[in-house]
């Protein structure tokens, strides 16, 4: 059985920076991203990446100030957090999946066969 385990979170000051992890229990994925989900609303894609060419998507929210990247030797998805904003405090979920999301699907939940238990990232004002 497929397993994503997350770590890295915390509580940071605005302005400051976290390093998010995502150790999987297998290397099959075609994509792994980031997702999010703050208290009341509903969980929303942070950023993607595709796992063996290493192509790179953000929402517009975090473009330039996190950064998605992975190591295939450890089968390790990583997140990046700098110039972290109070708005940024959510759960952080890591996913994988091994469609083609030509469909756009990337961007979406559905998208995601495999996802972790999240890992919680406050940022305070």
């Amino acid at each position: 059985q497929v397993q994503l385990v997350e770590s890295g979170g915390g509580l940071v000051q605005a302005g400051g920076s976290l390093r998010l992890f995502c150790a999987a229990s297998e290397r099959t994925f075609s994509t792994m991203a980031w997702f999010r989900q703050a208290p009341g609303k509903e969980r929303e894609f942070v950023a993607a990446i595709k796992w063996l060419g290493g192509t790179t998507y953000y929402a517009d929210s975090v473009k330039g100030r996190f950064t998605i990247s992975r190591d295939r030797t450890k089968n390790t998805l990583y997140l990046q957090m700098n110039t972290l904003k109070p708005e940024d405090t959510a759960v952080y979920y890591c996913a994988a999946g091994k469609g083609s999301y030509s469909d756009g699907s990337m961007y979406t939940l559905s998208g995601y066969n495999y996802w972790g238990q999240g890992t919680q990232v406050t940022v305070s004002s």
